[in-house]
């Protein structure tokens, strides 16, 4: 199947110039991150997530879904390609608010965009933490994004990816500049989606960026995070409830996702 440039375009609200040009790179991450979220509904019902150009369009473009990483950073890739973009895939080692220095298994997908006179990181599928714009490949400069600032460090040789959150610099993940091919995600994803003790099968997570927030769902907890620095929390009760705050805050389309009320009862 071929990619529909036409529908990702108009999923994500994107109707300027279609040149690869930065400031179309970063429209579309800006765009992409507001319309298409990041979530595991799929896994967490018990249905693998497959990567598959044909599956991530009916999904992610036209089924008003999102996903993780590896369909985020896929779809991405084929729309950057049909726009002309020189695209290189990445995989990175997740360290959210860990050790900088630790050694995890590749389990991000990341992308590097070559641009005429500079490299610049994309990644629209993060999670609570995705960027909402895009990086230079440039070490140790803060730089801003529609939300936090991010830079880029070094370790060991490796890139760092750090988000400003409040006056904390976190680590979202580390990764390193060898090209991955698609086939290169496929047993991960696979892991990943399908493993019992993967935490995208036992766990369920959303979240999406706007303009001035990030909402973000970890099982039954709902946090809205402003960019003003003010946070606010609750604790889902019922399945109504439940659908409305995916429906609404994450603009998932709830109906046909068979066994999404057994779900929610296994939440803690």
């Amino acid at each position: 199947m071929t990619f529909d440039l036409d529908a990702y375009l108009s999923r994500i609200g994107f109707d300027g110039p279609r040149t690869p040009t930065r400031e179309t790179l970063d429209a579309i991450a800006a765009r992409h991150t507001t319309a298409i979220p990041f979530e595991n509904l799929d896994p967490f019902r018990g249905v693998p997530n497959r990567l598959d150009i044909e599956s991530l369009q009916r999904k992610l473009v036209h089924g008003g879904r999102g996903g993780y990483c590896f369909e985020h950073g896929l779809l991405l890739r084929a729309a950057l390609l049909d726009l002309g973009f020189t695209v290189t895939p990445l995989a990175g080692r997740v360290l959210w608010g860990g050790d900088v220095t630790a050694i995890t298994a590749r389990t991000h997908m990341l992308l590097l965009v070559d641009l005429d006179d500079e490299r610049r990181v994309i990644d629209t599928g993060f999670g609570g933490m995705t960027l909402t714009g895009t990086l230079r490949l440039e070490r140790d400069t803060e730089q801003p994004t529609p939300l936090e600032p991010f830079r880029l460090v070094d370790v060991g040789g490796d890139w760092a990816m750090q988000a400003l959150v409040g006056s904390e610099w976190r680590t979202t993940y580390r990764f390193d500049l060898h090209p991955q091919y698609p086939v290169d995600y496929e047993p991960t994803n696979w892991y990943l989606s399908t493993w019992p003790q993967s935490r995208f099968v036992t766990s369920l997570m959303a979240a999406r960026a706007t303009a001035d927030r990030r909402f973000a769902l970890a099982g039954r907890r709902l946090s809205v995070h402003h960019s003003d620095g003010t946070s606010e929390r609750r604790v889902i009760t019922d399945i109504d409830e439940f659908r409305t705050v995916l429906e609404r805050d994450f603009l998932i389309d709830t109906s046909g996702l068979d066994g999404l009320d057994a779900a929610f009862d296994r939440l803690d």
